[in-house]
């Protein structure tokens, strides 16, 4: 279960991300109250991720998924450039993200 909630922590990662850009330095109720409101679930789903998994661990996949899906995102719907050479470093965080999944275990460090 701890594995599931880095995992969700991870995607609300990605939405408070790119949910900065709305807020207009949280001059935006809205985009505000949703960036903030996908802070707390994020960071409240990461610490409870944390009773079971070592912290370095849980720390660079949470940290890997949020960026690896905001760059997504930004390439998505956002127009930031696609180029291969970026979606090979992507390739290579995902490389990381699941090689650190891995390496884990069955540790509950």
């Amino acid at each position: 279960m701890a594995w599931l909630y880095l995992v969700i922590a991870g995607i609300f990662e990605v939405v408070w991300a790119v949910g900065l850009k709305y807020t207009h330095g949280f001059t935006k109720l809205f985009p505000s109250i949703i960036t903030i409101a996908a802070m707390g679930i994020s960071f409240f789903l990461l610490s409870t991720s944390l009773k079971q998994l070592p912290i370095g661990t849980a720390y660079a996949i949470w940290t890997g998924i949020g960026a690896l899906g905001t760059v997504i995102v930004g390439m998505l719907f956002l127009n930031e450039p696609k180029n291969l050479l970026r979606i090979l470093f992507l390739f290579m965080i995902v490389i990381g993200i699941v090689g650190l999944k891995w390496s884990a275990g069955g540790s509950t460090e």
